[in-house]
C-alpha cells in the first residue's frame, strides 16, 4: 500500500468540515468549548486514505492523539476498509 502525500488543508475546507461535524469531536463528543479540535484523516494516509473531504472529520487533540494511524472501525460503514 502506498502512502499518500501530506498536503496542507485548506483555511475553507477546515471551515466546512468543523461546521458539518458542528465544531465538535467525533469521537468523544467534546465540543471547541471544551477542547482543542483538530481535522483528522478517517481512513490515515498512511494507510492509504485520501485527502478528499469525505475522508476528513474533526477529532479534539486528546482523541487524534490515542487514534495515531489507526482504523477507527466506527466508520466502516462508510468506507470499503
Amino acid at each position: 500500500m502506498t502512502k499518500t502525500p501530506r498536503i496542507p488543508i485548506p483555511p475553507e475546507v477546515k471551515k466546512y468540515v468543523f461546521d458539518r461535524n458542528k465544531y465538535q469531536c467525533q469521537s468523544c463528543g467534546k465540543t471547541f468549548l471544551e477542547t482543542q479540535l483538530t481535522i483528522d484523516h478517517i481512513i490515515p494516509l498512511a494507510r492509504g486514505g485520501t485527502n478528499d473531504i469525505s475522508n476528513l472529520h474533526t477529532l479534539c487533540f486528546t482523541c487524534n492523539q490515542k487514534k495515531s494511524d489507526k482504523l477507527d472501525t466506527r466508520f466502516k460503514r462508510h468506507f470499503d476498509l
